[in-house]
């Protein structure tokens, strides 16, 4: 199936004309999109918990936060920007009462329409609009003139103009001048999860650790292990990020290239592909949907372990120690 690519011709700012948009939520992404979408014309209602750092920082950019019910009862389009696991309960008390036919729910994560922990009524429609990039990134963008590349999805159409509606919310971030990349909430949700659990968190985390232990293991000083698995990553990451991982091993040593070309698949094996795959499967039965919704449930006990155990390391002793020298990163 070819894929589908929305530019600037392709949408209409005005569609948003004589609407309000309600932003739940003024954490990073919301702040971002929040403050592009005012100045593009949009007319924008801030939703969130008085006496917060995000409450304050609404406040400071020219915003009166009101509470979510008040939001959703007074607005045309809610996009929900509040962390996935408290997000079906804020619909569920909040919005969803305060819903009326033609409004519309906008989304930048398919979490909880995917896994059915907001079943939202045939009578509005549901998008989504998803920047790939934070929300700071989003709003620099923005204020230069150009746009974060995003994906747009409809869940639901009740008025036959979700995607129009959907499109003009992202040429309201500019996102539409970097590109908006079709999608469904399906693929969104399962291929985000998929690489925050097997390469960008929980792979890189795990290597990183891995490499650092076995320098260390060997005899090795920590210091000089952290420099080399974990501090010149961003060097590495930086390079794929800009020319793709061809593009990297053509600007690092050849000694280093040579070494990607012979070894990571020793690394990276058919066992580890086999894993992939299984959380893979993990994720679209939903399992590791029902597991994180039932951890929240009970107070977060095995996170709030795993979290701390990863805090006493030796690499997070370690590295603060060596990030305090290095005036480039202290606010």
């Amino acid at each position: 199936m070819a894929i589908k690519i929305y530019y600037d011709n392709d949408a209409d700012l005005n569609l948003l004309k004589g609407k309000k948009v309600a932003i739940i939520g003024y954490g990073i992404q919301g702040r971002g999109q929040s403050l592009c979408l005012v100045d593009s014309g949009v007319d924008v209602i801030v939703s969130e918990l008085p006496n917060t750092p995000n409450y304050e920082q609404a406040k400071k950019d020219g915003f009166n936060p009101v509470p979510a019910a008040e939001a959703a009862r007074l607005a045309d389009v809610i996009q929900i920007l509040t962390q996935d696991h408290v997000q079906a309960k804020v619909y569920q008390e909040y919005i969803k009462p305060n819903l009326k036919k033609g409004k519309a729910l906008c989304f930048s994560h398919g979490f909880n329409i995917h896994f059915k922990q907001i079943k939202p009524s045939k009578t509005i429609d549901v998008f989504m609009i998803a920047p790939k990039g934070p929300g700071a990134l989003v709003r620099k963008m923005y204020e230069e003139g150009k746009g974060v590349p995003s994906l747009v999805a409809v869940f639901q159409d009740a008025t036959g103009n979700a995607l129009k509606i959907a499109l003009a919310y992202a040429k309201a971030l500019r996102a539409t001048k970097a590109g908006v990349i079709e999608t469904t909430f399906k693929e969104e949700t399962e291929t985000d999860l998929f690489g925050e659990q097997a390469v960008l968190c929980g792979g890189v985390s795990e290597l990183i650790k891995a490499g650092f232990d076995t320098l260390v293991e060997a005899g090795y000083q920590p210091e000089i292990a952290y420099f080399e698995v974990l501090h010149e990553l961003k060097l590495i990451t930086d390079l794929i990020q800009e020319y793709g991982i061809s593009g990297m091993r053509r600007r690092v040593s050849n000694t280093a290239c040579y070494g990607d070309l012979t070894r990571g698949r020793r690394i990276i094996t058919a066992k580890t592909r086999k894993e992939m795959q299984k959380i893979l499967k993990e994720i679209q039965k939903g399992k590791f949907a029902r597991e994180w919704i039932k951890e929240n449930e009970a107070g977060r006990p095995n996170f709030d372990k795993l979290l701390k155990e990863g805090d006493g390391h030796k690499i997070e002793i370690v590295g603060k120690e060596l990030r305090g020298m290095m005036p480039w990163m202290h606010k």
